[in-house]
């Protein structure tokens, strides 16, 4: 799974006939192929129309080689899942490192998401709309990213607080609301097919973040919305 210039397991195809490759690049190469098509399969069929056979047909490897790497369909699909949530976290963190000013940093991270999102079409169906149907432990793992998610914007709020003391401290139950939100708006629009079209969310979503965590005054004024 490739996202701009990040690039978490190389999936490119082996060449063919004798080659000097080590096991150890051999299984990178399988498994990274393997996760891509879980995804893409996922994405297109649903999840619970999904095969064992759809994998190894879309990864160009033997059942006997998905048995090596995963225990089931449910294995693989929460090895995607981790897979892509870490390219998500790595985009943001990399993005926000490169701004100075509070706000910006937040720009950045949101344009961040949303590009990666939009960039990994298979992957934001998987994140967003058919992890709902992959059982128990997947929900589970959904529950643990969103408290990742919250964690995270309770860190910029307490980061925009240190550089803009003038902001008001707010309960913390505001991250997780934030999380909720920003994940029901790019929801729909993935469920709606327009996930290309996510970047336009930008200035939507950073409203949202700051009308939250700074009020409406300092909201209004990073958008250009008016009072």
């Amino acid at each position: 799974m490739t996202t701009g210039q990040t690039t978490t397991v190389e999936a490119r195809p082996l060449p063919r006939g004798p080659h000097r490759l080590t096991r150890e690049t051999v299984i990178e190469s399988q498994r990274g192929r393997m996760i891509e098509a879980i995804a893409v399969a996922v994405a297109d069929k649903g999840y619970a129309a999904t095969t064992v056979g759809d994998v190894v047909s879309g990864a160009g490897v033997s059942r006997k080689t998905f048995y090596e790497h995963f225990t089931d369909k449910e294995d693989c699909f929460l090895a995607a899942w981790d897979t892509g949530v870490q390219v998500l976290f790595d985009a943001i963190l990399s993005s926000r490192d490169r701004e100075s000013d509070p706000i910006e940093r937040m720009r950045a991270g949101l344009r961040a998401y949303l590009t990666t999102l939009a960039e990994e079409p298979a992957f934001a169906r998987s994140f967003f709309i058919e992890v709902v149907a992959a059982g128990p432990r997947a929900e589970a793992r959904r529950a643990e990213v969103h408290a990742r998610f919250a964690e995270l914007f309770a860190t910029i709020q307490q980061q925009a607080q240190r550089d803009m003391p003038q902001l008001p401290d707010v309960p913390p139950a505001i991250s997780r609301a934030a999380v909720g939100a920003i994940n029901e708006l790019v929801s729909d629009y993935v469920r709606s097919g327009r996930t290309e079209r996510l970047p336009e969310l930008e200035d939507t979503l950073l409203y949202l973040e700051l009308v939250l965590f700074a009020g409406h005054d300092v909201a209004a004024r990073a958008t250009g919305r008016r009072a």
